[in-house]
């Protein structure tokens, strides 16, 4: 009987492991989107399709496409394909296309311009070195701006893998300058100060000046300070316009060019953009709230063309939503709202967006706005691998709260089953509907049997700045005491063994599991990606330092106190949870020091535990393998300590 029963479990793991296998290589033959562009007159639309390889595993190769939609019966036409870093679609007023790319022969990124898009090919337009971002034609289309990293031969940013230091530390930075480019000679005039990284920029209508968000280097960190300037585009003067007093981004002039927008919030990584909508006079003043006390994060917007109003992108309670704000009389009209995860561009009149969700794969739709089409089935035929999904609220220290739960893929309602919380990355970020991608895709857990759930505890975006700034000084305890509220409301009503719940994250969501272990043992396995263990070092280990000035209030070496407070290490001796920890090689955000000082500890303890550092990766992995690999570590580690169906 003995031997029957060893034998079963082994099936069981075996045919599991294939079933993971399956779903990851169905996952990777998705087609991606990294991005969509609209022409100015509204008829064309232009995007960056990631085309998989026929074997089946992740591929980087890049297509630029462009379809009419004025011929509603035409395909999309190619203007590039096999790039591997194509990026920055920027239309002018007439019509052209410019984009930074590489090619197989040259993997150095130069500036590509199409004049007639769907029938003519891309005239290669600059020889540089380094990193180009962001191409903006001028209003006139006479030059083109654009942000150039000179000297960069790596891919920038803060989730990417770090440089090896040896030598002087920091002896070195590479500064991001804004940079005009005459389409015609291709040679670029660097217009910003010496000194300053340049974030993102605008131009004024008139063509005459740039606004611009930069502070000194090192960009990784200093994003954080950020202040917005103005530099004229001929003899490159610069004024200062603002010293905010909030993390800023999406940068708009106004078509009548008296107001400078943005938006502004609590932001803990860049790119990841949430807040109020705020303008202020172009020649400098008193700075205005657009969209006070709002129940929602925008995340995108533009002005429409009468200056009058802002279309806006915001999400909303887990959702996503495309509205109107009259500025005249602070109304907002919702024109769409959807549980989807969409990448916009346009304007109020007609628009195209990324769109995908949890039953339908990313595809790209364009129109009316508010009635788009789809014009793009690169993923037709593609069906969830995982279970139905639903929103869930619940009240928390009377807070209203969401998140999802995902249910098994066979789901039984006779049956109970367990459950993995699966927490955000950020804290400034939320869960929303979306497919997921190969990096880490947790839904696949769903197919071994267990329910998933995705909570937006405080300091999540979706429900207003004050919600987000809910963990200011308070870092791991309201938003743990939500996320075990939201545990204690789905046990009470789903068919969820309260004895089988685990916990799971990477970055934000690596500290949390690391800190809720540490306070409760509620948790009967754990996965911490990525984690920070103890905040008093991880202050001066990481390479982004700034953000935790707005969450802490002051730096460690004026409020020790505050850091140590909400450091799990502080509280290592509670824990009791098995618990899996990985971490990149490289990771400049969570540096390796934080899990190996977590693993360690759990290791001295005699608390079950596996530490797996992945060789030259970042805080985002980008080896196919090494993704595949923590996965199925990943899916072991919960069937070993928190199995699906339990053998009596």
């Amino acid at each position: 009987m003995r031997t029957l029963v060893i034998f079963i479990i082994l099936l069981f793991c075996l045919t599991a492991e294939a079933q993971v296998d399956q779903a990851l290589n169905a996952l990777s033959a998705v087609h991606l989107f990294r991005e969509v562009a609209m022409s100015a007159d509204g008829s064309m639309v232009a995007w960056i399709e990631t085309i998989p390889a026929k074997n089946g595993t992740d591929s980087s190769r890049a297509a630029v496409l462009v379809r009419d939609l004025r011929d509603s019966g035409g395909a999309a036409r190619t203007i590039m394909d096999g790039s591997e870093s194509a990026q920055g679609l920027a239309w002018s007023r007439d019509g052209k296309l410019a984009f930074p790319a590489n090619t197989d022969s040259e993997k150095q990124l130069q500036l590509y311009v199409v004049e007639k898009p769907g029938r003519g090919k891309p005239r290669k337009v600059t020889d540089v070195e380094g990193y180009l971002a962001d191409p903006h034609w001028s209003p006139d289309g006479r030059s083109i701006a654009i942000l150039w990293m000179a000297g960069v031969t790596h891919i920038p940013g803060p989730t990417e893998a770090t440089l090896p230091d040896s030598g002087v530390v920091a002896s070195q930075i590479h500064l991001q300058r804004l940079a005009l480019v005459n389409p015609a000679t291709g040679v670029p005039r660097v217009i910003s100060p010496d000194g300053m990284h340049v974030y993102e920029y605008d131009w004024s209508p008139d063509g005459k000046e740039l606004a611009y968000l930069a502070a000194p280097g090192p960009g990784d960190d200093n994003w954080y300070i950020a202040e917005l300037y103005a530099v004229d585009a001929q003899s490159g003067a610069v004024r200062h316009i603002l010293k905010p007093s909030m993390q800023v981004a999406n940068v708009r002039w106004s078509p009548d060019g008296k107001t400078i927008a943005f938006i502004g919030g609590l932001m803990s990584d860049e790119g990841s953009t949430g807040g109020d909508i705020y303008a202020l006079p172009a020649a400098g003043g008193a700075l205005q709230d657009l969209t006070p006390g709002r129940k929602s994060s925008p995340n995108w917007f533009r002005w429409t063309p009468s200056s009058k109003q802002i279309l806006m992108t915001e999400d909303v309670s887990g959702n996503m939503a495309v509205s109107t704000l009259d500025l005249a009389s602070g109304s907002i009209e919702t024109v769409w709202k959807g549980e989807n995860s969409v990448t916009f561009s346009g304007d109020a009149s007609t628009s195209a967006m990324i769109r995908s969700s949890w039953d339908h794969p990313p595809e790209v739709w364009a129109g009316h706005t508010g009635s788009w089409q789809q014009i793009t089935h690169s993923n037709d035929g593609r069906h969830a691998a995982w279970g139905a999904v639903k929103s869930v609220e619940w009240n928390s220290d009377g807070l209203s709260v969401q998140g999802w739960l995902m249910f098994p893929q066979s789901y039984d309602p006779r049956k109970h089953y367990p459950m993995i919380v699966v927490v955000h990355g950020g804290p400034a970020a939320d869960t929303r509907p979306s497919w997921p991608r190969p990096g880490l895709p947790v839904q696949l857990l769903s197919t071994q049997g267990y329910f998933l759930f995705f909570p937006n505890p405080r300091g999540s975006y979706g429900q207003g700045e004050e919600f987000t700034r809910g963990n200011v000084r308070d870092f791991g305890y309201g938003d743990l005491r939500d996320i075990l509220t939201g545990v204690d409301n789905v046990v009470k009503n789903y068919p969820v063994d309260d004895h089988r719940v685990g916990i799971a994250g990477w970055s934000y969501g690596g500290y949390m599991t690391m800190w809720a272990v540490t306070q409760t043992n509620r948790f009967r396995a754990a996965f911490a990606g990525a984690g920070i263990a103890n905040l008093q070092s991880y202050y001066g280990e990481n390479s982004i330092d700034q953000w935790m000035l707005p969450y802490f209030g002051s730096s460690v070496y004026d409020d020790p106190a505050v850091y140590a407070r909400s450091s799990p290490i502080n509280y290592i001796k509670n824990v009791k949870t098995p618990t899996l920890i990985a971490v990149g090689e490289r990771d400049g955000e969570c540096p390796v020091p934080q899990s190996y000082e977590f693993w360690h500890a759990l290791n001295t303890l005699g608390v079950k535990t596996e530490f797996i550092i992945y060789p030259g990766e970042g805080h985002s992995f980008r080896d196919p393998e090494h993704r595949r690999d923590l996965f199925q570590r990943v899916v072991k580690w919960f069937q070993d300590n928190m199995p699906a169906s339990e053998v009596k």
